[in-house]
């Protein structure tokens, strides 16, 4: 779910967030399973003092990733006290930095009509020349609905070749997605991102154009039990199953 310049927002990858003020704390070292987010249609959640992005999203059972790429907040993810974040996705991205609630006594603003769910559907082809990211054998797939299974999983052994599955820009590069390890996301255009996760090392940074084979990262373990990669396609926020995109092999 940005533009984000994360995942991608699917996202979902060492804290997202800032506090009260615009210092930015993230925490490492923390594995677990990349969860699929459930949407609450109509919903907002107001920033509180103190509040994080990861904090908000796994309260409501949204993907850090996820609610990044739904509010359009880009790295370093610095959210502030008072700002409404949309726990849904919509069209593009819309991060809007509101006043916080009224104080007690104060009277409160009538509230807005919640808007339809938006419907995202699997494109039956994509627009992107997608290639393998890298070689080995496919030890997992993509499951719809499945809290762990957002992508498609690929082993291998440590410092193997990550390359870009298309041309692109880089806009995530870092270790700020628990979940995911070392992550990168390259977006392709308006509509496309990939992510590729649990590397051992990232060879580009945020910005950088990427073309389509070039080396992004090196393979390893981080955020998960083995050497593999975690490869990730997103259309306009939405993970979808990559083997529907990538060519027969």
């Amino acid at each position: 779910m940005k533009t984000i310049r994360a995942l991608i927002c699917l996202g979902s990858l060492c804290l997202l967030a800032a506090c009260a003020s615009s210092h930015v704390v993230r925490e490492g070292g923390a594995r677990g399973p990349v969860r699929v987010s459930a949407p609450k249609y109509g919903s907002t959640a107001v920033v509180q003092r103190g509040q994080t992005l990861y904090r908000i999203a796994t309260e409501n059972g949204i993907s850090p990733l996820d609610l990044a790429m739904w509010n359009g907040v880009p790295p370093p993810y610095t959210i502030y006290p008072g700002q409404r974040l949309r726990l849904y996705p919509g069209r593009g991205s819309a991060l809007v930095a509101t006043r916080p609630p009224p104080r007690p006594g104060s009277g409160t603003a009538p509230p807005r009509p919640s808007p339809p769910p938006p419907v995202v559907t699997a494109p039956a082809s994509s627009p992107i020349d997608w290639r393998w990211p890298t070689e080995g054998q496919l030890i997992g797939r993509y499951v719809g609905g499945d809290p762990t299974k957002q992508g498609i999983d690929i082993a291998g052994s440590g410092g193997q070749v990550v390359r870009a599955a298309a041309d692109g820009v880089v806009v995530y590069s870092g270790s700020g997605l628990i979940g995911y390890g070392e992550l990168i996301i390259v977006k392709h255009n308006e509509q496309w991102l990939s992510a590729y996760g649990h590397n051992r090392s990232r060879l580009v940074n945020e910005g950088q154009l990427v073309k389509s084979g070039q080396q992004i990262a090196e393979m390893g373990r981080s955020g998960a039990a083995r050497d593999m990669l975690h490869f990730e396609i997103r259309y306009n926020g939405k993970p979808l199953d990559p083997l529907s995109y990538l060519p027969q092999r």
